[in-house]
């Protein structure tokens, strides 16, 4: 085991420019710690809204980027009840997912699906948590219902899009160009609209008969919080995952309380251990089937060194589809 490894931190709010390699003491684990060598890490929105100073590390984790990872166990804590060294793991991290080993407690972690390579399982524990928790568990998504996601052809949505049609939901998809509104219909999506060309409140009420849709998930805000409310069906949900357009909104009650709209929100990266785990479980139980069959899969749009770090970030600022995912040298 190296006593060093190298890391990404963002010392300065900025760019991707602003990303910086450093090396840092390897981790120890403690408690119901695994110690992983970091095969691959999945790049996320949140970690873009760190290197730019508007998302800080919740308390107790480290200023290393990265919340989702994939690799190998290396060694255990004596609490680890659930994995051994050897293990071939996918996780949930607080922080640390940009190096080359990272800790993590072992209740936040699955086994990688047979048949995943080490980039498609980094791409698993940040979108697929965060879906299972606002689609299913807040948004209460039951088959048979409707589902309209905004970026349907990002991370979250290229999920949402595959776990909601596999629970039996019919999906609505907002994207930002024809080619990405198609590869949204590829993955199953019914409805895939480019939002600047229609307006998308007006093409749901048209194609649900002014019904509207029962789950909306939303990463965009500002103005489209109003819009939300305006396409939720009666007793609809409404759940807001990030603030593209900023934390401040205007809504006209009249769209809310007649329809007895419930509009939510949630983050997942300071939530408990035990939180997550309840999620991790819950998603297993369901997902697992869905992978051994070839179903369900993350889409990955391109991947990149660890050293290359700053053109995965470029790559998350501009248009892409699917996820973005950071290899390192135990990759291979």
């Amino acid at each position: 085991m190296p006593e060093t490894m190298t890391v990404v931190t963002a010392p300065e709010p900025g760019g991707p420019a602003a990303l910086r390699t450093e090396s840092r003491p390897v981790p120890g684990p403690a408690g119901r710690e695994l110690l992983v060598r970091v095969a691959a890490a999945g790049v996320n929105r949140p970690d873009v809204m760190q290197r730019m100073g508007n998302y800080p590390p919740p308390p107790g984790a480290n200023d290393v980027l990265g919340l989702e990872i994939a690799g190998e166990v290396v060694a255990v804590a004596d609490g680890v009840e659930r994995f051994a060294v050897g293990d071939r793991v996918m996780a949930l991290v607080a922080s640390g997912g940009y190096s080359e080993y990272a800790v993590v407690d072992d209740r936040n972690a699955l086994s990688v699906p047979d048949g995943f390579s080490m980039v498609e399982a980094a791409a698993v524990p940040e979108t697929f948590f965060t879906v299972w928790t606002n689609v299913f568990e807040r948004g209460g998504l039951k088959a048979g219902e409707t589902l309209l996601v905004h970026g349907g052809s990002s991370g979250i949505g290229t999920t949402a899009i595959q776990l909601a049609v596999a629970r039996g939901a019919t999906v609505y998809v907002t994207a930002g160009s024809e080619d990405k509104c198609e590869r949204c219909r590829a993955l199953g999506a019914e409805v895939a609209l480019n939002y600047r060309a229609v307006d998308f409140v007006s093409e749901i009420h048209d194609r649900t008969n002014g019904r509207g849709v029962d789950v909306v998930l939303d990463m965009v805000a500002g103005d489209y919080v109003d819009r939300n409310l305006q396409v939720a069906a009666v007793d609809g949900r409404v759940v807001q995952i990030a603030l593209m357009q900023g934390p401040q909104a205007t809504i006209d009650l009249r769209h809310l309380m007649p329809k007895r709209v419930t509009f939510t929100g949630s983050t997942l990266r300071a939530r408990s251990v035990e939180a997550k785990a309840e999620i991790a479980a819950a998603l297993a139980d369901f997902a697992t089937p869905l992978w051994a069959e070839g179903r369900c899969r993350p889409v990955i749009d391109s991947t990149y060194a660890l050293a290359d770090v700053v053109a995965a970030h470029e790559r998350m600022d501009a248009p892409h589809i699917g996820k973005v995912v950071l290899e390192t040298p135990a990759a291979g």
